[in-house]
């Protein structure tokens, strides 16, 4: 095997694990309306979440009066995941704690995910067993099935363009060519 070979093999392995996000490019995301309009909050709930580092976007934060935050694909799935879980009476603080376990678990297949959640605590469920083994038990009252939700924000983002970070800014290009 050549090394041509073992790159496009490489190359094929990371396309069959995706951890079942749509591929999209790391450098591209969505502003805050854009991102709050997707994920069906208002963008006063959306700031709070990025302040208070709830969730926070990824391909670029706030720096400053006037920067605009851009949220990637992934970031949008956890905000429409966060307003389901509010949706259903769960606590901002429960919601903290099972947005940490996400963040700390790593999970790789989001799409095989389900949250559960007896009212009181949300449950990560990555297995149909650990799903009946809960609701067995009498504590699952309600599931929220992540691949779902990411199927609604995929096909809602189609509607809409994401834009890449630090665009070319015209007058500072300009300037540096005067000055040069």
């Amino acid at each position: 095997m050549t090394d041509d070979d073992s790159a496009g093999e490489r190359f094929a392995v990371d396309l069959l694990f995706t951890d079942g996000l749509p591929a999209m490019d790391d450098e591209v995301g969505y502003r805050g309306a854009v991102a709050a309009r997707a994920a069906g909050i208002t963008y006063r709930q959306l700031d709070y979440w990025a302040r208070t580092e709830l969730v926070e976007p990824t391909v670029r934060g706030a720096s400053g009066s006037g920067s605009q935050r851009l949220y990637g694909f992934r970031d949008i799935l956890v905000l429409k995941l966060v307003k389901r879980l509010l949706d259903t009476g769960i606590s901002l603080e429960q919601i903290r704690t099972a947005v940490e376990q996400l963040r700390v678990a790593g999970i790789r297949d989001l799409a095989g995910t389900t949250l559960m959640s007896d009212g009181a605590s949300v449950y990560l469920c990555t297995s149909n067993d650990e799903v009946i083994d809960l609701v067995s038990r009498g504590q699952g009252v309600f599931g929220i099935a992540v691949g779902k939700v990411l199927t609604e924000v995929e096909s809602t983002l189609l509607d809409f363009d994401p834009q890449r970070p630090d665009p070319v800014d015209e007058l500072a290009a300009h300037r540096a060519k005067r000055t040069a």
